[in-house]
């Protein structure tokens, strides 16, 4: 090699790691238990609110079988992605298994459909928010928009400081939230009916009886309030360049949470409806509050609830965070979203989907926007679930220090149930199903015709590539 061309390969490298280093982020801040908490923290607002709506769509069976079927698929999608998470460990999680496995395509539909879930669920949650504040009559504090507004400031502003201290205020809220599962199962099952679980009155749906009011249709429609139970587990891996030995910690820890939440679920699931009663729930804020009735237990449950409303809204503003972060680093997005402040905080990537967030939030339409980030979700999972199948029948020889029990047959029924889930979107809005399907499409639109041509890494090998060169240069 020439004088020269050294020259040129040398001032290469120094631009890439000049870029990098306007990209990085903290290293090292989480371990298992840590990844595990924030696995729960995604989700355990679900069990709050929000899942209640289900009821109306199945009643009680319906969206009891629901939620059996889609825990299935969450146990068997999480399998897989912690295989792909010990294989491939980046903050793009999905993302990155997608662009490694079907190419910059597929790696820009699934981290679109995956920004398009966490962008939106948090704005599901602050309605949410809003009525577990109302409930408290706190100041003559009632729900809207400054509810929101104060709860994305907030939040977002808690990010900006660092993930350190961020994750480290997520696990403390989640301990929380879960204790005020246990509070509220022991004050609930005095009041548990059996009854109670098949009082909403049968329709003449096919199939409907006391157990199936809305036939065996009801089952398809309760699926996207099923997967609230366990929507944005499968964040945990966008945590993993700022994991402890990721390719052990980060399937650990997802493995863990989810073993968590299908027990949260049943626990939510059949006491509240029973304590409550379906009928009553189906179309409540504050289902947990509500099934309480009154007493000290009633308020307890009401403050804690608005905690794990919090831990969930708090964390997956993480999660579209650290996703835009990835898409935007790799030159899918605009450059800009992904650099990093002193903090080594994403600034833009925390800022931007925060304001898109809380203008969803102003519609006040929390079933509306749930089953919009269902739809996302449920479009990402599978395509990461074809990622899962194609690395290993193209890819066997890739090092895999966790494997999925099953293999492509589990990652196969996750794919099925997936596709089906999609499906149920449209069944429940069709309207809100399909304004998403066209957002998929606009920004698959940019990037066919402007950012396809202009990636900083096409590849995922180049960025993994480019980023060990860059932390070597900067050691």
């Amino acid at each position: 090699m020439s004088t020269t061309e050294r020259g040129r390969v040398a001032d290469a490298t120094a631009a890439t790691t000049d870029y990098l280093d306007k990209r990085r982020l903290a290293t090292g801040t989480a371990g298992w238990v840590l990844l595990a908490g924030l696995g729960v923290s995604y989700v355990i607002s679900g069990d709050y609110s929000g899942w209640n709506f289900g009821l109306a769509q199945g009643g009680f069976g319906g969206l009891a079988i629901a939620a059996v079927i889609i825990a299935a698929m969450y146990l068997a999608m999480v399998l897989g992605m912690a295989e792909m998470s010990s294989a491939l460990p980046a903050a793009g999680g999905g993302y990155t298994f997608a662009r490694r496995a079907l190419g910059p395509w597929g790696g820009m539909a699934t981290g679109t459909a995956v920004l398009i879930e966490y962008a939106i669920a948090p704005a599901a949650i602050a309605t949410f928010i809003g009525s577990y504040v109302e409930s408290l009559h706190l100041f003559g504090i009632t729900d809207g928009w400054w509810v929101y507004l104060a709860a994305y400031a907030l939040f977002i502003g808690i990010h900006l400081a660092g993930v350190g201290e961020a994750l480290k205020v997520m696990f403390v809220i989640t301990a929380i939230a879960l204790l005020g599962l246990v509070i509220f199962a022991i004050a609930a099952l005095g009041d548990f009916s059996w009854a109670n679980l098949t009082d909403i009155a049968p329709t003449d749906a096919a199939g409907a009886s006391s157990f199936l009011p809305h036939g065996y249709l009801g089952i398809w429609s309760a699926i996207p309030f099923a997967i609230w139970f366990f929507l944005a587990v499968e964040g945990v891996p966008l945590a993993a360049e700022e994991a402890k030995d990721p390719a052990r910690n980060v399937p650990r820890g997802i493995i863990a949470a989810m073993c968590a939440l299908m027990f949260t679920c049943a626990l939510v699931l059949f006491l509240v409806s029973g304590a409550g009663g379906a009928e009553a729930m189906q179309d409540s804020g504050n289902p947990l509050v509500e099934a309480l009735g009154s007493g000290a237990a009633h308020t307890v449950v009401n403050y804690i609830g608005l905690a794990g409303l919090i831990a969930s809204f708090f964390s997956i503003i993480y999660a579209y965070s650290r996703q835009l972060f990835a898409l935007s680093r790799a030159g899918y997005l605009p450059k800009s979203l992904s650099v990093t402040n002193s903090r080594k905080a994403p600034t833009l990537a925390l800022i931007v989907p925060g304001v898109i967030g809380f203008g969803l939030s102003l519609t006040g339409e929390g079933a509306m926007l749930l089953n919009m980030a269902v739809f996302g979700a449920a479009l990402s999972y599978v395509l990461m679930m074809i990622s899962h199948i194609v690395l290993r029948v193209r890819e066997p020889q890739l090092a895999r220090p966790y494997r999925t029990p099953g293999g492509i047959v589990t990652t196969s029924f996750a794919l099925v149930v997936a596709v089906l889930a999609v499906i149920a979107t449209f069944l429940v809005d069709i309207t809100a199903a399909t304004g998403c399907l066209i957002v998929f499409a606009v920004i698959m639109g940019y990037f066919g015709f402007y950012s396809r041509k202009r990636l900083v890494f096409a590849t995922a090998d180049e960025e993994f590539q480019a980023i060990a060169d860059a932390e070597e240069g900067l050691s």
